[in-house]
């Protein structure tokens, strides 16, 4: 099967420093691929790069297409979306204007918006009770929720998500999850960087260790989460220490 998304011997630096060295990657359609790694390694910066946030040298493709050219409101029209580590909310807006906002780069009107509202609502029961309240009032776990759900009003084929278990409860965590993975039904793909190692690896099909910028394993989730290095490295406590 042709990867959705292509990622080959990609360069990302910050002035004289290079973040990520000589990455390559690829991920199918509903497949779920995890990135982990120790604090600095270079997981956030290559998300951001995939998405256009920085830029980058090597190759990014996305379903066949040459991603340099474009800009991040392209890269979103196409089928890419990032829910960054700090969710980034509108605080002051309500849970319903964040969702609305969500849906701005393919501007679905009428039938097809509410349509879209009631898919969140369905994976997000809590977010159709506080649809009214300003997202700066929610709780850590709504927030994540509220951060999933307008990402989802793109109707993203490729979903990357940068620590959704930051900060949050063991509870919240497994149902965050649990959504997450029910993704793959729809045909959406799921490249996610997370702290907590023994859960990415878990929720995933596949994993890729990174280390100083670079890919140390990779593999099988199941195998790696077997793997003595992995479990002694990052799974002796139950979570990474990113």
């Amino acid at each position: 099967m042709t990867p959705m998304l292509e990622v080959g011997g990609l360069h990302v630096s910050y002035g004289q420093v290079d973040a990520v060295r000589g990455i390559s990657l690829s991920l199918r359609s509903g497949q779920i691929v995890s990135v982990i790694g120790p604090n600095g390694a270079g997981k956030t910066t290559l998300l951001a790069a995939v998405m256009g946030l920085l830029p980058s040298k090597g190759t990014l493709r996305f379903e066949g297409e040459d991603l340099s050219t474009l800009d991040v409101e392209a890269r979103v029209e196409r089928g890419l979306c990032l829910v960054p580590e700090k969710r980034e909310l509108f605080g002051e807006l309500t849970v319903l204007d964040n969702l609305q906002l969500g849906a701005y780069a393919n501007r679905p009107r009428g039938p097809a918006l509410r349509q879209r509202l009631q898919s969140v609502y369905d994976r997000f029961p809590r977010l159709a009770e506080r649809r009214a309240q300003r997202a700066d009032t929610l709780s850590g776990g709504e927030r994540q929720m509220l951060a999933l759900g307008r990402a989802l009003m793109s109707s993203p084929r490729l979903l990357m998500l940068d620590e959704p278990s930051l900060g949050l409860a063991p509870l919240i965590v497994f149902e965050i999850l649990a959504i997450v993975r029910s993704l793959r039904q729809d045909g959406v793909a799921i490249l996610l960087v997370e702290q907590n190692a023994r859960a990415a690896l878990q929720s995933s099909d596949h994993g890729y260790v990174l280390e100083t910028g670079e890919i140390a394993l990779q593999g099988e989730s199941q195998t790696l989460a077997n793997d003595p290095r992995v479990q002694a490295t990052y799974l002796g406590g139950g979570t990474d220490d990113e």
